[in-house]
């Protein structure tokens, strides 16, 4: 764990459960995600359960519980890209890096994300690879896409 995360903690007031989501938030814009032993700590210092921390970071998508990769992908699948074929695009890319949603790649190249919509619908079906929206994707293109990130 890093060190930074107990640090960030002790800021809060202790027993205080209103701060979770802000020390979440905190640990999140520092580690990239997290880490179990933040949910511990966190825990611990607010005094309540491990189980609530994760639920309530859980339920919200900002919350990562992976390291992030250098690159991160994001397959939308709102309705106009779920139309023109998102779903088989995400399928045929969990096949490929050989990771599902909310994962990261063994090697750290790679997390992967699905989305509701990233307001590109009259280009659908549509990829985005860090900040980079690819258009019109197809698996084909999609592959050719990934071997330009290393």
């Amino acid at each position: 764990m890093a060190g930074s995360i107990p640090l960030i903690i002790e800021k809060y007031e202790p027993r205080d459960k209103g701060n979770l989501i802000q020390i979440l938030q905190d640990v999140q814009r520092t580690e990239g995600y997290i880490p179990r032993e933040a949910v511990e700590k966190i825990s611990s210092h607010l005094w309540i359960s491990k189980s609530e921390v994760f639920g309530v970071a859980s339920f919200y998508s900002q919350f990562k519980f992976n390291p992030p990769g250098r690159h991160s992908i994001k397959i939308c699948l709102g309705t106009a890209c779920h139309v023109q074929g998102g779903d088989f695009l995400l399928n045929a890319l969990k096949s490929v890096i050989d990771i599902s949603p909310n994962e990261t790649t063994e090697d750290g190249r790679f997390d992967l994300d699905r989305v509701a919509c990233l307001g590109c619908c009259a280009l659908a079906p549509v990829v985005m690879i860090d900040e980079t929206i690819y258009s019109n994707m197809s698996v084909i293109k999609l592959k050719e896409t990934l071997n330009q990130y290393e």
